[in-house]
């Protein structure tokens, strides 16, 4: 009787290892989700206005600027 029990539990074990992983894709989709949002929302300021990054070389301490302009169609 007990080995009627073992492959029910190891489907069982099999089920909740798939809801498992769909659980974590679903969390890397909202993770992607949101990154894809960020970087829109960036890439649209640049397209609207100049951003200025300022960097300070760890190697030699001087101080870089990029600037990235971008330019947008009136109206959008």
């Amino acid at each position: 009787m007990a080995e009627k029990d073992k492959p029910a539990a190891a489907g069982a074990g099999k089920a909740q290892d798939l809801e498992r992983i769909k659980r974590r894709l679903d969390m890397l989709d909202n993770r992607l989700d949101s990154i894809d949002s960020m970087v829109t929302a960036v890439a649209e300021r640049i397209m609207l206005q100049p951003v200025t990054l300022n960097i300070t070389c760890p190697h030699c301490g001087k101080n870089i600027e990029i600037a990235l302009i971008g330019s947008a169609k009136p109206g959008k």
